[in-house]
């Protein structure tokens, strides 16, 4: 009964029937208690969405799993110290943390969101020393801007660590098929009757056993069920991401995947259970539970608006897949990609089939499936356990063990080559991730380029494209860019905030509402649809429901950065800055290195005239991105203000030079000069700006403010004049004005006025 009711919830959970399974799996505890059947209620509970049920399951238990198991539920209630504390007991200070690179990940997540940055980069680093295939956990260091070189990280140390883990692991259930052999040879020296009742032994003491060695294995972004003899519990690469954010498509697929025996009877029952039980049961996550993560975060900005700059603080994207199983006399698997890179869970075995001939190379990386060949895995496990009394039965076994261990040295020269070819790839794109996560992005942009055309074309590396493109506030590339994305991966959310942001620049008011009405029929539980629609407001100057929209982001995603920087956006357009300061200050809980929010906050304090609170603050921004013309000239702007004059234009030179073709630094440039009474070079810069800006009607005005006060009317009046021309805004046409009436009145009797 307990081997139905197991086999009855992973079948259900492989075709995301989760209530079925949730229902089935309660039967299950029910009947059979155990700390492992209640693992596998929990796992159900999590790919329903219920963490809140998970949490009351596993608290106060004690297995490794399960304090995994309950760690996540509490992650994603936002209980992050109990997290903590499920994964590093305060009683147990030397406690390994359980599930290996997964669990350091996660804990490294906790870290990072407790503000402990130290503690997090080195859990982060740990799990890519476990398992250097965990990309989610150099992205992470990516975003705290402490990630090493690529082609450190993802170099021959790694090849060696992956190859290394494989042959222990094939050693171990080479082992255990010898063991079988043995066994199978000793039975069959006993006498045709004492065969005949150890058959019927056998076969009722694996249907019967078999539950009590199961452990479920549950992972946040897949699960996978072991089924553990002698006690072992054996995981190779046992580490899927916790992070259920849309990913990139062009995870790795697993080195290698084991069958199973499953105890197979005479019947039609253990055939069933031979074929559908020698395989994972993979359990695919939720959506969005830590759509935070991811993440969120990371580059865009919107620098050129009234409400100054908009960043994305979240890359990270959703890719799990489901295992298939095929027929019980195929033995073929699919591999699944989990979240965070290509993952697998393995099984420790009765026996093992070691897998033919088909090289990585000629594999579907794009997809990151692997279709891999055994051998007749099914067959050889029915003959183990049935122990036949013919002759034949042990030639089969020992044909099947020689032919495993003959394509040994086949595999090995596969394991290396596919690994070295998949970590050549992740070099590629984890050092061009991390140089646009630290603004460097040409550089990025070069190292894009060196990607083969299958994977550049695919939609996770057009979207971070897209976004080098914003950083470069080239917004017609970005938009080209973004655009391929979305033709190449419609289904993906990924970087959609910050396209939305690249339309709202451009004032693409029909592309954006377009674009706004796709995401929501997409996912309209997903913080980008609802950014796009609270930019496409933004852009209509409805700031009060654009801030609803953004306000609603924020609710399905706590952790998602960049809506609580849109939120500060809109409060600063409604001058409401008290809550644009709390919006900021959120953001950068998140994400400590979310340069927009420390630029809004500068914003905000110079408006208030807090001009040292304005310095700090800019100061921060330029630190985190040093490339930034918009953020140079603010930092420029705020140390005028304090009087530093000479500080202010070197900072303006420096703005100048990262980006000729941003007016804001040569007109503030030619401020700074007209303040040190330097008429002539300050109309120099006027003269080579109105090239760049020719229908910036400040520029005009600043222009006659200068001929005034050199007492050249007719001059300062014909700028004025064109001034007023471009149609500038009311509160300028009131200044102008202004200006003009008084154009006759010399300078210090105006002061006095």
């Amino acid at each position: 009964m307990e081997v139905i009711l197991a086999d009855c919830v992973h079948h259900s959970l492989r075709q995301f029937m989760y209530r079925n399974a949730i229902f089935m799996c309660e039967r299950l505890c029910s009947e059979f208690p155990s700390e492992t059947n209640m693992q596998l209620l929990a796992g159900c509970f999590l790919h329903n969405n219920q963490a809140y049920a998970a949490y009351h399951i596993l608290k106060g238990t004690q297995m490794a799993q399960s304090r995994y198991l309950f760690a996540i539920s509490c992650f994603q209630m936002d209980l992050l110290h109990e997290a903590e504390a499920a994964l590093c007991p305060p009683n147990e200070p030397g406690a390994e943390i359980p599930n290996g690179a997964a669990g350091h990940y996660l804990l490294g997540l906790i870290y990072r969101y407790t503000d402990r940055r130290r503690s997090a980069i080195q859990h982060f680093q740990q799990a890519l020393s476990i398992d250097p295939l965990m990309w989610c956990a150099y992205e992470e260091l990516c975003i705290l801007g402490a990630a090493e070189d690529a082609s450190s990280v993802f170099g021959e140390a790694a090849v060696l660590s992956i190859q290394k883990q494989y042959l222990h692991h094939r050693s171990e259930n080479l082992q255990t098929l010898n063991d079988d052999l043995n066994s199978a040879s000793a039975r069959n020296n006993n006498s045709d009757d004492v065969r005949t009742r150890q058959l019927k032994h056998t076969q009722s003491n694996n249907l019967r056993d078999i539950p009590t060695n199961y452990q479920g294995t549950f992972n946040l972004g897949g699960a996978a069920s072991q089924i553990v003899n002698g006690g072992s519990n054996i995981s190779f690469y046992n580490t899927p991401s916790p992070v259920a954010a849309q990913l990139s498509a062009i995870a790795p697929p697993p080195l290698c995947r084991n069958t199973q025996q499953n105890g197979s009877s005479i019947n039609s029952l253990g055939a069933d259970s031979c074929s559908r039980s020698t395989v994972n049961s993979i359990i695919q996550a939720p959506r969005r539970k830590f759509v935070d993560e991811g993440k969120l975060r990371k580059i865009s900005g919107r620098l050129f608006s009234d409400s100054g700059p908009r960043r994305s603080s979240r890359l990270a994207g959703e890719a799990v897949a489901n295992t298939n199983v095929n027929a019980a006399n195929n033995g073929t698997t699919n591999s699944t990609k989990y979240l965070g890179g290509s993952k697998l869970n393995s099984i420790t075995l009765r026996s093992m089939a070691v897998r033919k001939g088909q090289s990585f190379a000629n594999e579907n990386i794009d997809e990151g499936i692997q279709n891999e060949a055994f051998d007749d895995s099914c067959s050889n496990a029915s003959l183990s356990v049935s122990s036949s009394s013919s002759s034949s039965g042990n030639r089969i076994l020992e044909q099947g063990a020689t032919k495993s261990v003959g394509g040994s040295l086949t595999n090995d020269a596969k394991i290396i080559n596919g690994a070295s070819e998949i970590l050549g790839l992740l070099r590629i794109l984890g050092e061009g991730y991390r140089l646009s996560c630290l603004f460097r992005c040409q550089d990025a942009l070069d190292v894009y380029l060196k990607l083969p055309y299958k994977h550049y074309s695919t939609g996770w590396v057009l979207s971070q494209v897209g976004k080098v493109y914003f950083e470069l506030v080239d917004y017609l590339e970005a938009d080209r860019a973004f655009s391929l994305a979305r033709h190449a991966s419609p289904h993906n959310l990924e970087g959609m905030d910050v396209y939305s942001t690249v339309l709202y620049h451009l004032k693409e008011d029909m592309k954006l509402s377009y674009l706004a009405q796709e995401l929501i029929s997409t996912d309209r539980l997903a913080p980008q649809s609802w950014c796009a629609m609270g930019n496409c407001y933004s852009l209509q100057k409805d700031h009060e429901t654009a801030l609803k929209n953004f306000q609603r982001a924020v609710q399905l995603n706590p952790r998602f950065a960049y809506a609580h920087t849109l939120c500060g956006h809109e409060y600063v357009a409604l001058e409401d800055f008290e809550n644009g300061i709390q919006s900021y200050q959120s953001a950068l809980r998140v994400d400590s290195r979310h340069y927009n929010s420390w630029y809004g906050l500068g914003m905000i304090y110079l408006r208030q005239e807090k001009l040292e609170f304005s310095e700090h603050h800019f100061r921060m921004a330029f630190q985190i991105n040093p490339r930034s013309s918009v953020v140079m000239s603010y930092l420029g702007t705020s140390l005028h203000a304090l009087k530093r004059s000479e500080d202010a234009m070197m900072m303006m030179e420096k703005a100048i030079l990262a980006d000729k073709k941003n007016p804001l630094p040569m007109y503030q440039k030619a401020n700074i000069l007209i303040s040190l009474e330097r008429f002539d070079e300050a109309l120099q810069v006027l003269e080579e700006l109105k090239e760049y800006a020719p229908r910036e009607s400040s520029v005009y005005a600043l222009m006659g403010k200068i001929y005034k006060r050199r007492y050249m009317h007719e001059k300062a009046m014909l700028n004025f004049g064109l001034a007023l021309d471009l149609k500038p805004s009311a509160a300028d046409v009131a200044t102008i004005k202004a200006a003009i009436e008084k154009l006759h009145v010399p300078d210090d009797i105006e002061d006095n006025l």
